[in-house]
């Protein structure tokens, strides 16, 4: 099995105790998956373990630094492969609201939105591009919109599963599996999101 970076791209070959990392990631026996041991905490947005780094974050999504990084991995093989590329916005949806950061009108219209998007794709079946369409479209002011309180859960499935995908098929089907823990995660609000959907 040839051993990628980030990006698929080859590097050097894997001392025996990355090679060991490397089979505990994919065999799933590593939760935390980061190579060679290092310290580890929950993210405080959708609480994965992940790098304890001090390395940047957005200025308002509410992620911890190393699951930061690990959505950009993620990104940046939707952005580099158009095989992976097909669920892109699912996965931007599902990072966002996992991540709702602190109430701040930035925060309370990204996390509408996306749920928004979530709703049409998951409950209507919208493709993608209609969903995006729609989700611009919707007549979202100001005042209708609100803070929805996060749920105590954020969902069983987190950018970390997404980032283990061994190849376009298995990407497609943890992003999709991750768009269902997500909306199912925000039940509470769903009344909420459907009248939006619809203004």
């Amino acid at each position: 099995m040839a051993w990628e970076g980030a990006l698929g791209l080859p590097v050097r070959s894997p001392r025996p105790a990355e090679r060991a990392a490397a089979f505990n990631r994919i065999s799933g026996t590593d939760e935390v998956a980061m190579e060679l041991s290092k310290k580890t905490i929950r993210c405080r947005g959708c609480r994965a373990l992940v790098l304890d780094t001090a390395g940047p974050t957005h200025r308002y999504v509410g992620a911890s630094p190393g699951c930061w990084q690990l959505y950009g991995e993620v990104l940046a093989r939707e952005y580099s492969n158009v095989r992976f590329a097909a669920v892109h916005g699912l996965t931007v949806d599902c990072y966002a609201v996992q991540h709702p950061g602190t109430p701040s009108p930035q925060t309370i219209r990204s996390v509408a939105r996306h749920l928004i998007r979530l709703h049409l794709v998951l409950e209507r079946e919208f493709d993608p591009r209609q969903a995006t369409r729609a989700m611009q479209n919707a007549g979202l002011k100001k005042g209708d919109l609100k803070w929805l309180e996060p749920p105590a859960s954020p969902g069983s499935t987190t950018v970390l599963d997404v980032r283990r995908a061994a190849d376009p098929i298995e990407h497609r089907d943890r992003v999709l599996a991750w768009s269902r823990s997500v909306w199912q995660a925000w039940t509470p609000h769903h009344a909420t999101v459907r009248r939006w959907a619809d203004s």
